[in-house]
């Protein structure tokens, strides 16, 4: 008799355990297989630039942050005053406008500032789905050998950029 009540306080207090280590965990820090792997390929048009393309290997040879952004992401508006500052002090960023209008963007970024070096258009999302964007912002942080060494989910601020970023910028902000 005993044991029928015992069962369901067992399987309850096994549930709460695992509750209890899921709620440990950070839901935006979902790993990404691509850590340690070379940047996908990439050849997308350009913004402002007809006819012009960016591929991989154009971010080769010096760190690079890509920032996936759209004008219709309100954590995109969030994050761009920090990203305006990191392009102030040298740090190269890629815009990648994803699913978004080159139209709806560029008002976006002649309302907001242009922290980008290059803008590049992604309206469908197909480039974010080979580099497994969920949705914007995302941040991938590359080496100077194009290797994806960290990404951030979410918007990007000062202390996200000390815990996790800068170092990989070596002597830079």
């Amino acid at each position: 008799m005993r044991l029928r009540y015992l069962v369901p306080v067992a399987l309850l207090l096994g549930l709460l355990v695992l509750l209890g280590i899921g709620l440990r965990h950070d839901p935006r820090e979902v790993p990404s297989p691509l850590i340690g792997k070379p940047a996908p390929a990439l050849s997308l048009a350009v913004l402002g630039r007809e006819g012009s393309l960016l591929k991989t290997e154009d971010l080769k040879g010096r760190p690079v942050l890509v920032n996936y952004f759209a004008s219709w992401c309100a954590a995109c508006v969030d994050e761009h005053p920090f990203l305006m500052q990191l392009a102030a002090k040298g740090v190269e960023i890629i815009g990648v406008d994803y699913k978004d209008t080159p139209e709806d963007v560029q008002a976006w970024l002649a309302r907001h500032g242009n922290p980008y070096r290059t803008v590049i258009s992604d309206p469908q999302g197909s480039a974010g789905l080979d580099w497994g964007v969920y949705g914007a912002p995302e941040t991938f942080v590359l080496d100077a050998q194009g290797t994806i060494v960290y990404k951030q989910i979410g918007a990007m601020n000062e202390r996200v950029w000390e815990d996790r970023i800068a170092q990989h910028f070596g002597s830079r902000p």
